[in-house]
């Protein structure tokens, strides 16, 4: 089998490395983002997703290279488009990209055009095979996980304007984002005009993410992407049967009251996972004799301690929607929406490599904010 030919980055020259040990300092945390993973490899392993697997027409950019700097969209929350211009005068993230000093990154549009291929050729496949090979590779490099799963949602309000988008569709016009929902985000106690105390719920127009992340690495292992309107309580189930698919020692799961779901007692049960999900008050204060078990399992001493772990998941949450935008979807359609969701995730996980193996955290630059 012949060998694909790819345009790799030029970053080998005396000249490129010479100014990059000058300039770029060892402790920079893409430098060392560089150094931890193997990237090498994710172009034959991506390649898969190229018409013709990279061996017909002209040859491809190194599906690494792209895939690195389209992580850096991610990491930094910029635009493809401000990718372009951030990769071309920015030397450390020239140099994670393995580029010469003087050497142009590759346009906005390759980005575009490298993550509809995923999105179109390989659905969310390669998306979680890329996702679970970091998992696998900070377990490799000593990252330690523990035995406790936190499985949540959050939400990421839809790239439309609803109200405009009621008038286009009245005017007979396709929605532009059709496989956005409304969903309930929660709900609060306000008083009305009368003076009455009335329960108020908050809905949202877009999509879920749903999440399994490790309480010991901090590392999100497992993502499942709905529209907003999708229940919390049947994700459960798959999320940590692709947890337990990769070898993770789940010994106890934590959820919020969405997750208390008698099928999903049953199954923890059936795996010999320590059961940890919040209870409906309806559990245990109901009037018959089958409040019994729920007092009981709410009395195990576990079961405060792993519950306790549940705050770590909502500020991943916070950090992803605050530093990374997934408060509001890059783009329309559930599939380029997964895109953004396991994008979002690896990054979360490389800043989280990075910083147990070295210490490191990553700063965002000035250079983007101008």
């Amino acid at each position: 089998m012949t060998e694909p030919n790819m345009r790799r980055g030029g970053g080998g020259s005396f000249f490129g490395d010479y100014l990059y040990d000058s300039i770029v300092p060892g402790n920079h945390f893409l430098r060392l983002l560089r150094e931890l993973v193997p990237w090498d490899r994710y172009s034959r392993r991506l390649l898969r997703y190229y018409r013709g697997k990279g061996r017909e027409g002209r040859p491809p950019i190194a599906p690494a290279l792209v895939l690195k700097m389209l992580l850096l969209c991610y990491l930094y929350n910029i635009s493809e488009r401000q990718a372009e211009d951030f990769c071309r005068y920015y030397l450390p993230a020239k140099y994670f990209l393995g580029l010469a000093v003087d050497e142009e990154p590759p346009d906005h549009s390759t980005l575009s055009v490298f993550r509809k291929r995923l999105v179109e050729n390989g659905r969310a496949t390669a998306f979680e095979r890329l996702l679970r090979d970091i998992i696998v590779l900070a377990r490799e490099r000593g990252i330690e996980f523990d035995d406790v799963q936190i499985i949540d949602s959050t939400h990421s309000i839809a790239d439309v304007n609803v109200a405009k988008d009621k008038k286009r569709q009245k005017d007979g016009k396709e929605p532009r984002d059709p496989d956005s929902r409304w969903g309930c985000k929660g709900s609060y106690k306000a008083r009305d005009a009368n003076g009455k105390t009335r329960t108020v719920r908050k809905y949202i127009f877009g999509y879920k993410d749903h999440t399994s992340m490790n309480a010991g690495a901090q590392m999100i292992s497992s993502l499942m992407v709905t529209p907003a309107n999708a229940h919390d309580g049947k994700y459960l189930r798959p999320l940590l049967q692709s947890d337990l698919a990769q070898g993770l020692p789940v010994g106890a799961c934590t959820a919020d009251r969405g997750y208390d779901d008698t099928e999903n007692h049953l199954f923890l049960q059936q795996q010999g996972i320590n059961d940890a999900v919040l209870l409906n008050d309806y559990r245990t204060q109901k009037k018959d004799s089958n409040k019994q078990v729920w007092i009981e399992l709410k009395s195990q001493p576990w079961y405060d301690q792993t519950r306790a772990l549940r705050y770590q998941v909502e500020r991943k949450f916070g950090e992803a929607k605050k530093h990374h935008g997934l408060g509001r979807c890059r783009y329309t359609t559930l599939m380029q929406y997964t895109a953004q969701a396991y994008l979002t995730a690896l990054a979360l996980n490389l800043k989280q490599l990075v910083r147990g193996l070295t210490g490191v955290s990553l700063k965002s630059p000035t250079l983007i904010r101008c």
